[in-house]
C-alpha cells in the first residue's frame, strides 16, 4: 500500500473514531445551536462557501472547511473539522470533489445536522482522466473518464446551487425564508447577466480552442461552444509523459494558441516548460475551486473571478 494511501486510511480511521467518540459522549452540539442566533453553516469548497454567503447574508454564519489556496481534489479533513462540522446546523457540499463526505453523513445519521450536495439536479459530464484528450493522439483507448465536479462555472448550474442552497436555509430556518428568497433573486438576476457576458463576449469567435493546465473548464466549453485540451486531466497534480507533451506541442503549432492557462494555485512548471517549448504565454484562468489570500484581501469572489476568466478567454479566442 502506497504511503500517501496510508496517511489516508489513518486518518480516516482515526477521525472516525473521534468522532463517534465525541457522540457518545453527548457532546455532538453545543447548548446553543445558533451562533449570535445565526445558524452555523459548514462549506466544503470555496464556490459552496461564496453563494452560501451571498444567498445567507447576515443570518448565516458560514465556515468554509479548506484552508485559502489549499487544492482540494486531495484535501481530507481532521478529526477537529469533522467534531466542527457536527456541532453545525448545516453542511453544504458541492459532490463529485469531496471523497471525504461520506465518513460525514455516515457519523450524522441519527443526528441534526442537516447536509445539502448542492449539485443535485444538475446533468453532470464526464472528464477525461487519461490527459490524452488532444486531438493530435492517434487513439483513445483505455482512457479512464470521470464525473467532471466543477459545476459552478457554468453560470445556470451555480443559479442551480444557490436555489438549493436558499430551499435548504428556508427549510432549516423558515422564518428568514424571505429573507432568502430576496438574496437569491439578486444573485440569479447576476448569474443572468454573467451568462449573457460570456454569451456575447464569445460569440462570433473564429478560434474555439484552449490550452488548459488543468481539465476544470467542461461546463464552460460546453455552454459557449469551446474546445478545451489539457495537460493535467481532472486531477490537477499529475504530470504528462513525454508522449502526452510532444502532443501539447503539435497542438499549440496546429491550433495557432497564443497562451496556456493556469491557475495560481498549482505549479507552473510543466506550463513553462511547452511555454519555453513554443514560444506561448502562460495566462491565468481560475476553476474557483479556492481563492488564494492575495484574492480574498483584493475583495474578489465568485463573480470577479468568472469576469475575470470571461477577459482571459477573450484574449485567446479572436
Amino acid at each position: 500500500m502506497k504511503i500517501k494511501s496510508i496517511k489516508k486510511l489513518c486518518l480516516s480511521v482515526s477521525a472516525i473514531f473521534l468522532t463517534t467518540s465525541i457522540l457518545l459522549s453527548g457532546c455532538t452540539k453545543t447548548e446553543e445551536v445558533k451562533k449570535n442566533g445565526t445558524l452555523t453553516v459548514y462549506t466544503s469548497i470555496y464556490p459552496m462557501y461564496d453563494f452560501s454567503k451571498k444567498i445567507g447574508g447576515n443570518k448565516v454564519n458560514v465556515v468554509n472547511m479548506i484552508p485559502n489556496g489549499v487544492e482540494p481534489h486531495d484535501w481530507e479533513p481532521s478529526p477537529k473539522d469533522i467534531v466542527n462540522v457536527m456541532k453545525s446546523d448545516v453542511l453544504i457540499y458541492n459532490g463529485e470533489i469531496e471523497n471525504w463526505v461520506d465518513k460525514i453523513t455516515e457519523t450524522a445519521k441519527g443526528e441534526n445536522l442537516v447536509i445539502l450536495k448542492a449539485s443535485k439536479g444538475i446533468k453532470m459530464i464526464e472528464g477525461d482522466d487519461s490527459h490524452e484528450n488532444s486531438k493530435d493522439n492517434e487513439s483513445h483507448e483505455g482512457h479512464h473518464h470521470s464525473i467532471d465536479p466543477h459545476v459552478w462555472l457554468n453560470p445556470q448550474n451555480a443559479k442551480i446551487e444557490m436555489k438549493n442552497i436558499k430551499d435548504t436555509l428556508s427549510k432549516v430556518d423558515p422564518k428568514n425564508k424571505g429573507y432568502y428568497e430576496e438574496n437569491y433573486n439578486k444573485y440569479a438576476k447576476e448569474l443572468d447577466t454573467l451568462d449573457k457576458s460570456f454569451k456575447d463576449g464569445l460569440s462570433n469567435k473564429k478560434n474555439k480552442n484552449i490550452l488548459v493546465s488543468h481539465e476544470a473548464f467542461g461546463y464552460i466549453c460546453d455552454l459557449y461552444g469551446i474546445k478545451q485540451t489539457s495537460i493535467e486531466g481532472l486531477m490537477p497534480d499529475s504530470e504528462p509523459d513525454a508522449k502526452r507533451m510532444a502532443g501539447i506541442t503539435r497542438f499549440v503549432r496546429n491550433n495557432n494558441i497564443k497562451y496556456i492557462f493556469s491557475e495560481a494555485s498549482s505549479s507552473e512548471k510543466v506550463a513553462e516548460s511547452i511555454a519555453g517549448e513554443t514560444g506561448i504565454k502562460i495566462e491565468k484562468l481560475s476553476p474557483i475551486e479556492s481563492l488564494t489570500d492575495e484574492e480574498i484581501k483584493n475583495g474578489d469572489d465568485y463573480f470577479s473571478i468568472m469576469y475575470k476568466n470571461l477577459e482571459a478567454l477573450k484574449k485567446e479566442l479572436i
